[in-house]
């Protein structure tokens, strides 16, 4: 990863001059695309540079607008206050709200969310405690679809553990970084601060904020799936991967983050996500024969409430575990069969 002064210079203004040649090749670009001899090789085409442009368009107006926060701020010298916090939560919700339906209409994406039951009792939870969000990883986007909810449905303040090489985008590099976040190093493996990272994001929610972990650690596959079982083994833990085992949709859960955002935050309750509906889309090329993807999404959310979360860890691994293999079995029930869906078994 480069220096941040790095990115900073270079990088982030190199986006605002990418996007102003893209919008000038534009033209030329549409033409070429609209003379490819194949018809779906026409419509993919076009459709992808529209998001090109909206996504590139997007990206520079944001960094314009996190210049000018930076600048309100003090030159930076408050952008640590809530006020100013407050501000750039708007600005991710901005960016999101208007990309997202771009990306639905263009790529004919359909999304079904299946709230919690809007009981008294849900209604009283709601915005009065703080939140963990525990969300399976597959296929692109999925991140971006969680982000949009907690920002735009919920009214939530997201503080997001995610993959370091994502600050190559000069939108999370910039903005992410002003706010609470945990940028994370797969490789670095054990040791490198992931769970005293996630202690420290936790134990600092308010009322109104969110932690939003992906337990899996990565997108599925299922090499990384066989990968996962085979390291339980290897510790010992021959019950969880027994039980991994028994999940065909989902990585074993890593369980440090999860048990230390838990215990940091007790009085936070937690909502589990099940999605299914991209999870053949792996590779590049993947989602390239996919599109346009005239899909439906579907989410369903569960809420647990802070008093019914088990305190001892090894009854909360095994209460992780067991909502695991409940949204494992939600998503064999709900995930939708495609023709043309590429074979998720034939990647690493």
């Amino acid at each position: 990863m480069p220096p941040r002064i790095v990115r900073r210079l270079i990088i982030a203004p190199l986006v605002i001059v990418i996007t102003l040649g893209w919008i000038v090749i534009l033209p030329l670009m549409t033409v070429l695309a609209l003379i490819t001899p194949s018809r779906h090789g026409r419509r993919r085409l076009l459709r992808l540079l529209l998001f090109s442009v909206a996504w590139l368009v997007m990206e520079s107006a944001t960094l314009f607008a996190s210049l000018g926060l930076w600048v309100a701020s003090g030159f930076g010298g408050r952008i640590r206050t809530k006020p100013h916090q407050a501000r750039h939560y708007r600005l991710v919700g901005w960016f999101l709200g208007t990309l997202y339906p771009v990306l639905t209409r263009l790529f004919k994406v359909t999304v079904q969310v299946e709230e919690p039951e809007f009981t008294p009792e849900e209604a009283a939870a709601r915005l009065t405690r703080p939140v963990i969000v525990l969300s399976r990883h597959a296929g692109p986007g999925d991140s971006f679809l969680i982000l949009t909810f907690l920002l735009t449905q919920y009214k939530r303040q997201p503080s997001i553990v995610m993959k370091g090489a994502l600050q190559f985008d000069p939108v999370v590099d910039v903005v992410i970084n002003r706010l609470p976040h945990a940028f994370v190093w797969p490789s670095k493996g054990p040791g490198s601060g992931v769970t005293q990272e996630v202690t420290r994001l936790a134990a600092q929610m308010g009322d109104e904020d969110a932690l939003l972990i992906f337990p899996e650690g990565g997108n599925f596959t299922h090499g990384r799936r066989e990968r996962a079982i085979e390291r339980l083994e290897s510790s010992g833990q021959h019950e969880a991967a027994q039980r991994a085992r028994g999940m065909s949709n989902l990585l074993a859960p890593r369980t440090g983050g999860v048990l230390a955002a838990v215990t940091a935050a007790p009085t936070a309750d937690v909502i589990f996500v099940a999605h299914t509906g991209l999870d053949d889309l792996i590779t590049v090329k993947d989602i390239w024969h996919s599109l346009p993807m005239e899909q439906t999404v579907r989410s369903r959310w569960w809420r647990v409430p802070a008093a019914q979360i088990p305190r001892d860890r090894d009854e909360q691994v095994t209460w992780l575990y067991g909502w695991w293999e409940q949204i494992d079995n939600w998503i064999a029930d709900n995930r939708p069969v495609r023709a043309n869906a590429p074979r998720a078994a034939s990647h690493p």
